[in-house]
């Protein structure tokens, strides 16, 4: 486009055109092939995995992850072969409020955990943008020290809307990485809503962590996440800040005595630490390896992980069920236009749904 300051009316003033701009894509680009990834076999897989190959354990969570249904059979396969070799580590979930210092609270308890032996597997379930679906993935770099150690595997799963489908396939990465032979395994939860209770279900411990000084003291208390808790640590308490934890643990305290006792019969800890200081991190431990040494002897502990087996197993039949329902074409072509009938008052939701029911039925007979 020629410049409007070149014409006839701004004399004396000229533009040049200026040089033409090469392409914005490298032109030697698209004669490149990408190297196809060699798809191994459940058999490799497997050998990979109870050799603990970290590459081929991350490949084989990419592949639980997949929605491709060949990728699915393929790792379900995996998974069984590898369920003789699991179950043999302690599980221990990590929740709390966005901010409150999970990732730097994870890297110093890792690093804390890691000087008794043994390997550490970080899952963590990273939220998902609603619009774009897309997830940052951020954890490892606030988890500098751990994300370099030897015997640490850090893997951020985008929870991507679904959390049901993720805290599915997280279960599913805790066997494979139990098979690897990774004795401690951390679940961190995004720490809103739900996400609490789905990774509540497949861990021993669960450990709450709060802040003090942020205002309302029982902003965390009105939550059914307290009932969840087997440990409360308050973070931060470090300066100015530890009046103020001391205080908030108080009435964390006193709020649990509201509750009713948990069917373990361990009383949940409340106690402070400062994450960024790596203070009060031992003692914290020692009472996460008590709990541990309460629920074993009193049996509790193999109750929990029975019931947490038959949880998924239900998990798992509902998951699928409604796969089936929405994937079945007949419901998929009635879909849109049973929404537009309830829509325009022309149904209730009701008579809606239980046309699209019956439809599925009938195609199921």
């Amino acid at each position: 486009m020629d410049h409007p300051e070149n014409s006839e009316e701004y004399k004396g003033l000229t533009v040049n055109k200026g040089i033409e701009q090469p392409a914005t894509v490298n032109p030697y680009l698209k004669n490149r092939k990408r190297p196809q990834r060699r798809q191994f076999s459940a058999g490799e897989y497997v050998e990979g995995i109870l050799k603990g190959n970290v590459t081929i354990l991350s490949q084989a969570v990419t592949l639980v992850e997949s929605l491709r249904p060949e990728h699915q059979a393929l790792a379900q396969e995996v998974i069984e072969k590898c369920l003789p070799y699991s179950g043999n580590s302690v599980r221990v979930g990590i929740s709390g409020v966005p901010g409150a210092g999970k990732s730097t609270s994870i890297d110093v308890f890792g690093l804390h955990v890691l000087k008794k032996g043994g390997k550490l597997a970080v899952l963590a379930i990273d939220p998902s943008s609603e619009r774009s679906k897309g997830s940052i993935l951020g954890d490892k770099t606030r988890m500098e020290k751990l994300s370099v150690h030897p015997d640490a595997f850090i893997r951020p799963s985008p929870s991507a809307g679904s959390l049901g489908g993720v805290a599915r396939k997280t279960r599913e990465t805790i066997i494979l990485c139990e098979a690897a032979g990774y004795d401690k395994i951390f679940v961190e939860t995004v720490g809103v809503g739900q996400s609490e209770t789905a990774v509540h279900s497949m861990v021993d411990f669960f450990l709450l962590i709060q802040l003090a000084g942020t205002g309302d003291e029982l902003q965390g208390i009105k939550r059914g996440i307290m009932e969840m808790a087997d440990g409360i640590v308050i973070n931060k308490a470090d300066g100015n800040n530890i009046e103020k934890a001391k205080l908030a643990a108080a009435h964390f305290r006193n709020a649990l005595h509201l509750f009713p006792a948990p069917e373990s019969g361990w009383t949940p800890q409340v106690m402070t630490y400062s994450g960024f200081y790596n203070i009060g991190v031992e003692e914290i431990w020692d009472m996460v390896y008590k709990y541990f040494d309460f629920v074993k002897a009193n049996g509790y502990f193999e109750h929990r992980r029975n019931e947490q087996a038959k949880y998924w197993m239900y998990e798992t039949i509902n998951e699928h069920l409604r796969d089936s329902f929405y994937q079945n074409e007949k419901i998929a072509a009635m879909l849109a236009g049973q929404e537009q009938e309830v829509l325009n008052g022309r149904a209730t939701s009701f008579a809606a749904a239980k046309r699209l029911l019956d439809t599925y039925f009938e195609e199921m007979k």
